[in-house]
């Protein structure tokens, strides 16, 4: 993987990664089809259908009543949906940041960044350089507040960035993107093109009575990488068994405060650090190019790339050497003071409307 800084410093990370560990690179299209055929293997029941509107009965954090799924199944051959209605004791929302569950339960709301990101089918030659590199860039032209990349997804390349602060702009970023990347992409067809909201922090409400949210619905996504899918899948993962096991067979339903004291209170122990430490980063080392220009430099330090790589593949923040620690804040320093010194000040932005939503 290489790292990319304002001023097209590259540095190779990735040098400390053993034999049998790597950084994958994920396609949707293939992930949530195993994941979907896999569900119905062990049983599960399918509906092909959107969720228009859920039924919360008054006082259901009290209550067993049960909930109501008004929504439109679809069948093959047929873009017509025909509304249907479900009812159901318990609700795990695992429908993304745009969530109905969410919404039903009144989970309230929470600041998200929008991510763009253009699937480009470049030629055979300049994919070879791509088959076991992914770039990262920063700099205030792709993002002011994240950072802009080109990953490999077997045969093509998704070319993106994302922005909380300035999301009308999102366009230019992505035009600055792909100026950076030049020549490696140059000539790409543009097969596909995503934009989808990434939450910024945990919404304020998770588990509501018999109704408990996952993954993007619930907000887990990291800052600094902005990584979602393996969060989704394990939180989904830890809600299921926790309800499963709350539930003793079939025999009782879970209360909400139970909900709380097994799937959240587990969840948040395990991974509430690293939300913290990614946050503190991000807000220290993509806030201006003079940042950026030391968190580049930083990545040299092999210390710096065990640390983070370690975090990140195993998803908790990896016990650290005391006194590797107190030399890399001496480094982080002097990384700093030179990066604020060589980098371009960032452009001005106006985005007055937006940043009087944000919470």
């Amino acid at each position: 993987m290489k790292l990319i800084s304002p001023t097209n410093v590259e540095v190779d990370i990735g040098d400390t990664l053993q034999p049998n560990e790597y950084i994958g690179m994920c396609r949707r299209e293939i992930l949530d089809k195993y994941l979907r055929d896999r569900a119905i293997e062990y049983g599960a029941e399918p509906v092909t259908g959107l969720v228009t509107s859920i039924d919360v009965p008054e006082g259901h954090q009290e209550s067993e009543e049960q909930y109501t799924l008004h929504y439109q199944e679809y069948v093959e051959g047929s873009s017509a949906g025909v509304p249907k209605d479900m009812k159901v004791d318990l609700i795990i929302g695992a429908d993304g940041a745009n969530s109905r569950v969410a919404k039903a339960m009144d989970a309230g709301e929470y600041n998200f960044a929008i991510a763009f990101q253009e699937r480009i089918k470049i030629s055979e030659e300049k994919m070879k350089f791509y088959e076991e590199m992914a770039e990262m860039y920063v700099g205030d032209d792709v993002s002011p507040d994240f950072y802009g990349w080109v990953f490999p997804k077997y045969d093509h390349v998704g070319v993106g960035t994302g922005t909380v602060v300035n999301r009308p702009a999102i366009k230019q970023y992505q035009k600055a993107i792909r100026d950076r990347a030049g020549d490696k992409i140059a000539g790409g067809k543009i097969i596909k093109v995503e934009a989808h909201p990434i939450p910024e922090h945990y919404r304020p409400r998770r588990v509501q009575g018999r109704m408990a949210l996952v993954g993007d619905a619930a907000g887990y996504v990291t800052k600094c990488s902005g990584e979602g899918i393996y969060f989704a899948a394990k939180s989904g993962r830890m809600a299921a068994e926790s309800i499963v096991a709350l539930m003793e067979g079939g025999k009782r339903l879970p209360t909400q405060s139970e909900i709380e004291r097994t799937y959240l209170a587990d969840y948040d122990k395990l991974y509430g650090p690293t939300y913290t430490v990614l946050d503190i980063l991000q807000k220290v080392f993509y806030s201006n190019n003079g940042a950026r220009e030391a968190f580049v430099e930083l990545c040299n330090s092999k210390y710096v790339q065990q640390v983070t790589f370690d975090s990140y593949l195993y998803k908790r923040v990896q016990g650290n050497n005391p006194l590797d620690d107190i030399k890399l804040l001496g480094e982080t320093i002097g990384c700093l003071i030179k990066g604020y010194s060589i980098a371009k000040p960032d452009q001005v932005f106006s985005n007055p409307v937006e940043s009087q939503k944000r919470l």
